[in-house]
Formats: C-alpha cells, sequence, structure tokens
C-alpha cells in the first residue's frame, strides 16, 4: 500500500474529489485528518471510509483561518503524531465570469481562499512534515489556469489557481532541502458533483438529453471518455507517496488527454 504508516491531512473534504481522495488514502494505508467548513460532511466521510474511527480524525476547519489551520495540523501530530502529506483540496470554485464583468471584490475572495488558504494550510504543517524527515505537499490546480475552456468562463478561478503553481516553484525550492516535495495535480472536465451538476444544467437548457452533452465533452478527449474525480485522487496518492521521492516543481495533467503538454 503506497500510504502505509503515513499521515495525511485532507482539506476541503466534501461530497466530490475531496472525499475521494480521503477515501483513497485510507485504502492504501494512511491514517488521514480531514478538514472542511461543513461538520456533517466531515462525519458522514470518516464513518463511510473508516467505519472503526481508528484511521480518521476531523475537525471543522477554514483555510482562511490562521488559527484553524494550525488546529487541523495539530489533530495530525496529537492524533497520530505528525504528517506526513498534505492534499490541498479546499477550493472556491463557484465564481464565473471574466475581465468585463469583474467584481474584483470577489476576485479577491476566491484568490484568498484558493491561493492564500492553500499556503496557511500548508505552512502550518510544516513543522510537523519537518520533524518527520519530510514530506508531500500535493496542490490541486485546474487545466483552466493554463487552457482557458470555451464552454464556461471561470476566470478568477484560473488566475487563482495558476498562481498556486508559480507559488509551487518557489516552495519546491525553499522546502526541499527539508525533503518536503511540493507538486501541483491539475484535472481539466473531472466527472464528479461539479461537472455532474454543469451536464444536468447544460442539458436542460439545450433540451437535449444528459448524454448528449457529456459525449460532447468526451468528443475532445484523446482517451473516449472523462477523467473523475476519483482518477485524480489517485494521482494525488501517487504524489503523496515515496514512490514519487525525487518528484517536486512538477505539474501533472489529469485530463484524459484533453490538452497535452
Amino acid at each position: 500500500m503506497l500510504l502505509q504508516g503515513k499521515t495525511v491531512v485532507v482539506s476541503g473534504v466534501g461530497p466530490g474529489l475531496g472525499s475521494r481522495v480521503a477515501e483513497a488514502c485510507v485504502r492504501d494505508g494512511a491514517s488521514v485528518v480531514l478538514g472542511a467548513r461543513t461538520e456533517e460532511r466531515l462525519a458522514a466521510c470518516a464513518e463511510r471510509i473508516d467505519p472503526s474511527g481508528g484511521r480518521t480524525a476531523w475537525r471543522v476547519t477554514d483555510i482562511g483561518d490562521e488559527a484553524r489551520c494550525a488546529a487541523l495540523a495539530g489533530l495530525a501530530e496529537e492524533r497520530f503524531g505528525g504528517v506526513n502529506a498534505v492534499i490541498h483540496v479546499a477550493a472556491l470554485d463557484g465564481h464565473f465570469g471574466g475581465l468585463e464583468d469583474a467584481d474584483f471584490d470577489e476576485w479577491q475572495r476566491v484568490v484568498d481562499v484558493n491561493l492564500f488558504g492553500t499556503l496557511r494550510m500548508t505552512r502550518a504543517c510544516l513543522p510537523a512534515m519537518r520533524a518527520r524527515g519530510g514530506g508531500s505537499v500535493v496542490l490541486i490546480g485546474t487545466q483552466s489556469s493554463i487552457a482557458a475552456p470555451s464552454q464556461v468562463r471561470q476566470a478568477a478561478y484560473a488566475a487563482s489557481k495558476g498562481a498556486l503553481v508559480s507559488a509551487m516553484y518557489s516552495l519546491a525550492r525553499e522546502l526541499g532541502p527539508d525533503r518536503i516535495r511540493v507538486n501541483t495535480v491539475q484535472p481539466g472536465w473531472m466527472w464528479g458533483p461539479p461537472v455532474e451538476a454543469y451536464v444536468r444544467m447544460t442539458a436542460t437548457a439545450e433540451g437535449v438529453p444528459e448524454a448528449a452533452v457529456r459525449d460532447r465533452l468526451a468528443e475532445r478527449m484523446a482517451l473516449p471518455e472523462l477523467a473523475t474525480d476519483g482518477d485524480v485522487a489517485e494521482a494525488a496518492v501517487f504524489l503523496a507517496s515515496d514512490r514519487a521521492r525525487a518528484i517536486t516543481g512538477q505539474s501533472l495533467l489529469v485530463n484524459a488527454g484533453e490538452l497535452m503538454r
């Protein structure tokens, strides 16, 4: 198992990717500390992936709050003795629009969560990772930060995640001497709750079957179907594991080959 004996902090545990990441970490042997803003979601996820309660712990966390970030990292140390990896799923991705209709106060909120919130949570975990002789920071980015989709306009989200990738390069250099690796997984169209909602909405608006909308998206891929949130979780687990011990400062597209770099 890739994460046997490791402790992984997962931020942003909701019904989609965050839960998939937590589930995959437990499956691969890790003890997992879950953070999100909604207590009910945290409790439900922990019960589903670890009914015994022996390998999960959770705490209500807002990554916009430095003290709450520190509390989540502290919970990992209290329950499991440290932190080996942190996987950042928490993000604000529901703001749509471009430049001409931009509300820059909303853009600032997106940047504060997606860039500064992720950096707050990372900094909170550093002492515990250093104490274990190193670790892994896995950022969740987006393909939109390097190739804007034509179907939706999410300029603020893309810009915030692009800034996070730029920060990754500096973090990889800064933290490398402590054997802390920093990498980014960049999903494209990822089959999970947000894309499912987009497909339903588009199908209703156009008066066509949902399968037709999904097939239209899949036509853009080199592989004949969309990647799923489970596929993205598998990439995050790999980068968190010792199998990726010589990989840092890298971005991995998980997009079924829609965009190739």
